[in-house]
C-alpha cells in the first residue's frame, strides 16, 4: 500500500483537509505532533484508530510533497 491508499480529501470531512482514511485525523495534526517531538507511540495512544503504518504513510506523503515543492521554480529574489 502507498500513502494514496491511506490519505483522502473530502470536502465533507474536516473542510477538505487531507485526513487518514476512515478517520477525522488530519495530516496537519500528525505532522505537527511529530514536529513537536511526540513519539509514534504517543501519537498512536492519542489517536487509537491509527496504526504505525498510517504514521509511516503520513511521513511518506510529507516527503513526496517536499520533493515536489523542491522541483518547482522559485523566485530567488524573495529568499
Amino acid at each position: 500500500m502507498t500513502y494514496q491508499d491511506f490519505i483522502v480529501r473530502d470536502p465533507k470531512i474536516c473542510g477538505g483537509q487531507p485526513v487518514l482514511r476512515g478517520t477525522r485525523v488530519t495530516l496537519r495534526t500528525i505532522l505537527a505532533s511529530l514536529a513537536a517531538g511526540d513519539t509514534v507511540e504517543a501519537i498512536m495512544k492519542a489517536f487509537p484508530t491509527l496504526t504505525r503504518e498510517h504514521l509511516n504513510e503520513v511521513v511518506a506523503f510529507a516527503a513526496a510533497a517536499a520533493l515536489h515543492a523542491d522541483s518547482q521554480p522559485r523566485d530567488t529574489d524573495t529568499l
